[in-house]
């Protein structure tokens, strides 16, 4: 059972983040100095209810927290931009796709991660970062903002390299054995590359935005460090447009060698039939004559007095349709 977690700190002007007890007293530290990051795990409904009131977040763009099925976003409200982002994490040939909602106000940034409790690496590796730069997260929301999709988007490098690796292994896989390959991996592979290019897609057009000066709670400052995030999203995706092409071509290879196998099964079949064919004329005429003439009484047709006559004209007639069959 996912348990909600939540963190809350007031980031001032100097000095390092300070965490404090409850979302309340950090948005009323964060009206006297600096900014208040309200960071939540797995939130409930009633987690993200009092941020209605409190920071004036808009009730549907809470609702779309909760439903896995959303494509990344960003919407502009008169107070807040909220912006959906997915994660990824790609583990023992499993793609997992999270969700972090990302609400940036004037005075505030709300962060709602939904990840697998396995994954709690994922969460502390944001705040180590933002301890490590908090000289330029004070600068404002965005830049904290900014901080949080940089690493999003590097442990996405992460989660498309073990994609990578795990494809050159299959490619290897299908050239030394394509009888005992499973085209399934290919279809699993397919499957995760379109649903990385679909998030992808969509984050790329987030940032381009974003750059674009089309949110005027993202400061000019920010926005450089945006276009660097936007570039590697375009990079990733251009990536993934390649990979798309290695499994198509990985599958059309693996029919080709299935189709070659399988004319070399018929051609090894018709010459085995051919050979049968050979030995089934050979043996059809001294059948017939057994037939006709009795395999245990010799003498059954021409009598015992005669076959000295009878067997050297039967071996004539039955050389003579041979010495006819050969070619001239």
């Amino acid at each position: 059972m996912r348990v909600s977690e939540a963190s809350f700190y007031q980031i001032g002007r100097d000095g390092p983040a300070k965490r404090v007890d409850s979302a309340v007293a950090a948005v009323a530290a964060a009206e006297v100095d600096g900014f208040a990051w309200l960071h939540y795990r797995e939130a409930t409904r009633d987690d993200l209810a009092e941020l209605v009131g409190l920071l004036g977040l808009h009730s549907l763009a809470i609702e779309d927290c909760f439903d896995d099925n959303q494509i990344p976003k960003v919407e502009d409200f008169p107070d807040n931009t909220f912006i959906l982002f997915n994660t990824f994490q790609y583990d023992q040939g499993a793609l997992e796709v999270g969700e972090i909602n990302l609400f940036l106000g004037k005075r505030f940034l709300v962060s709602i991660s939904h990840l697998d409790s396995n994954h709690r690496s994922y969460l502390d590796g944001v705040q180590r970062i933002v301890e490590r730069d908090i000289d330029e997260v004070r600068q404002s929301p965005s830049h904290l903002m900014q901080l949080i999709l940089d690493h999003v988007v590097d442990q996405k490098f992460v989660a498309i390299e073990a994609l990578e690796d795990e494809l050159d292994g299959v490619e290897g896989a299908l050239i030394a054995d394509p009888a005992s390959f499973k085209p399934a991996d290919l279809i699993r592979f397919r499957r995760y590359l379109l649903r990385l290019r679909k998030s992808l897609f969509h984050e790329r057009v987030i940032l381009s935005k974003i750059c674009r000066g089309d949110f005027p709670l993202v400061s000019e400052k920010a926005i450089y460090h945006y276009r660097d995030i936007y570039d590697h999203l375009v990079r990733f995706y251009e990536v993934t447009e390649s990979y798309r092409d290695i499994v198509t071509s990985l599958m059309e290879m693996y029919l080709s060698m299935l189709n070659n196998q399988m004319a070399k099964a018929a051609n090894d079949t018709n010459a085995t039939v051919r050979r049968l064919t050979l030995i089934t004329t050979i043996f059809m005429p001294l059948t017939l004559l057994a037939g006709i003439g009795g395999m245990s009484e010799w003498s059954m047709i021409t009598g015992p007095s005669n076959w000295r006559v009878s067997y050297p004209a039967f071996m004539l007639a039955w050389r003579g349709p041979q010495k006819l069959n050969q070619p001239l």
